[in-house]
């Protein structure tokens, strides 16, 4: 049996942080065990867990072993002095985390690029690919709760490691000596212009437009790192009229306003609703922590509402396919809306469903020119971000808004259009949060054994998404029938079970949306009442 109270000893002998050593000192058994039963092990591109002392949680020693094992994997891959790009946001610890990450690589022989200021995750990735760096790293928990802080990776090309990377790293960490005892090199903070860079290619994607000067916008970063250069990015592309909430555009690590700063939570868009409303905004735009989400709210005949992830992937993908080369390519994720399988045929394009995250959605294939996911993520420009980039995506969907304004429409148009075009589509997501990890299991446990047969009085077809024989094999059930689904799996970031429902309603005539609809609702909410007691 292990003597915890020597582990214990030997992990503050080898913390570099005297921070951390005086609180696991003051820890009681009960917690100490509690925070060495496991390590933070590497999971969405990286590692992401609560700002705390110990094995389990993100800090110094954490962060500096695992740039241990990063540098090694690197080493094993690259030659010597390549380039690697180090950033952060401004949540606690990122400063001390991202400077820790840039001494390492930079004593294991790498070329290093600190950025100098907390800023956007998308501007990462950018920095990554265009300088032709074999890897960056982003101090970042993007839309988690402010407890909690996270290290992404890129590899070579800038986008998100996959599989077998991520388990290699996470071979060499497990092999990392004690923090302590590995070697640092002082890495000055860079002068290159990166935002500015990152800036001139978002306005050389979507050029300036006078005539669109007069859309009226509301922003939040939600307390993120995102505000000034969301609202630069919108003044460089014309967009001159934006109202950002006071209360929320410095970035702050308590994020005082939002107990979960995610645009998706209920009640955290509230305050860009209510400028939208004061200025009569035609657009709301919502960002999360890191600037890598975008949410929109748009106006209508009841004031402005916020649109799903799954309709600003509608939008954004019509408009893109309308102009794109014959044969691009097009993709989402298996929790996303089916539309984008129907609408890229009849836009002369191709589509692939791809699993969740974007380090599988930027790696669909050839000829990609745009991927997104339902949790408000959108690729807008693969060739330059391969990854989602709120700021770039805010930009298009401003574009989008004003043009629709010269023509007397708007967004919630746009979606009518492909609604009548396609079918009435509704969706909602219902998630489980619990305390133990091990309810989550437990639940897609029951409902492997004792699937049901029918749901809304129709028969359904079950698919385990986790046996040998699929394609995209992941920990998920989809329920299906021919006008509705239902996805079931464990969140990825979260500790949530998640439910993604989608209802289909033929339309039979123009006059017959709005009764597709109600039909298309009514269907919604017995699915969910399912997804609720699962």
């Amino acid at each position: 049996m292990t003597d915890l109270g020597a582990v214990v000893r030997q992990w503050i002998e080898d913390d570099p942080d005297p921070a951390t050593q005086a609180e696991l000192r003051d820890l009681d058994e009960s917690d100490l065990a509690s925070r060495f039963a496991g390590a933070l092990t590497f999971g969405t591109a990286g590692l992401r867990g609560p700002v705390q002392a110990g094995p389990s949680g993100m800090n110094v020693a954490v962060v500096t072993r695992a740039t241990h094992g990063v540098a090694q994997y690197l080493s094993r891959h690259h030659v010597p002095g390549s380039e690697v790009v180090v950033g952060r946001d401004a949540r606690h610890g990122s400063a001390e985390f991202a400077v820790a990450a840039a001494e390492v690589l930079a004593a294991a022989g790498f070329r290093v690029t600190l950025l100098p200021d907390p800023a956007p995750t998308p501007v990462l990735a950018f920095a990554t690919r265009s300088r032709g760096a074999v890897a960056g790293i982003q101090v970042t928990a993007s839309h988690n709760p402010a407890a909690d802080n996270g290290y992404k990776v890129y590899l070579d090309g800038g986008a998100q490691l996959v599989s077998p990377a991520d388990r290699e790293i996470e071979e060499f960490i497990r092999q990392a000596p004690g923090a302590s005892s590995i070697a640092r090199t002082p890495v000055a903070p860079t002068s290159d212009p990166v935002i500015t860079q990152y800036l001139d290619r978002v306005a050389q994607r979507v050029p300036e437009r006078p005539s669109h000067a007069g859309l009226r916008i509301a922003l939040t970063p939600m307390h993120g790192v995102g505000g000034p250069v969301a609202v630069e990015a919108l003044r460089s592309s014309g967009f001159t009229d934006v109202h950002t909430v006071t209360s929320q555009f410095d970035a702050d690590p308590d994020f005082p306003t939002v107990t979960f700063p995610n645009p998706e939570e209920p009640g955290a868009a509230d305050q860009v609703l209510a400028l939208a409303a004061e200025v009569d905004a035609a657009l709301a735009i919502a960002l999360d922590p890191d600037a890598d989400r975008c949410a929109i709210g748009v106006r209508g005949p009841n004031g402005v509402r916020m649109l799903t992830g799954d309709e600003t992937g509608a939008v954004i993908a019509d408009r893109i396919l309308r102009s794109a080369p014959a044969g691009s390519l097009v993709a989402s994720t298996i929790v996303s809306s089916s539309l984008l399988s129907a609408l890229a045929p009849a836009r002369g394009a191709r589509y692939r469903r791809t699993l969740t995250g974007f380090k599988w959605l930027v790696r669909a294939g050839d000829g990609l020119v745009y991927a997104y996911e339902e949790a408000i993520g959108h690729c807008v420009d693969p060739d330059a971000v391969r990854d989602k980039d709120g700021i770039s995506a805010a930009v298009l969907l401003a574009h989008i808004a004003a043009d629709l304004a010269e023509e007397g429409r708007t967004i919630l148009d746009v979606l009518d259009d492909l609604d009548r075009e396609f079918g009435a589509r509704v969706g909602t997501q219902v998630s489980r949060r619990v305390t133990d990890l091990s309810e989550i299991g437990d639940m897609m446990t029951r409902l492997r054994s004792a699937p049901p047969t029918t749901l809304a009085g129709a028969t359904v077809t079950v698919r385990d998404l986790n046996t040998p024989d699929t394609e995209l094999r992941t920990d998920a059930v989809e329920l299906t029938s021919e006008r509705f689904r239902v996805i079931v799996r464990p969140s990825g970031t979260e500790p949530k079970l998640k439910a993604y429902l989608e209802v289909v309603e033929p339309v039979a005539t123009a006059e017959d949306l709005a009764p597709a609809r109600t039909r298309a609702a009514d269907t919604l909410e017995s699915l969910a009442d399912f997804a609720r007691s699962l």
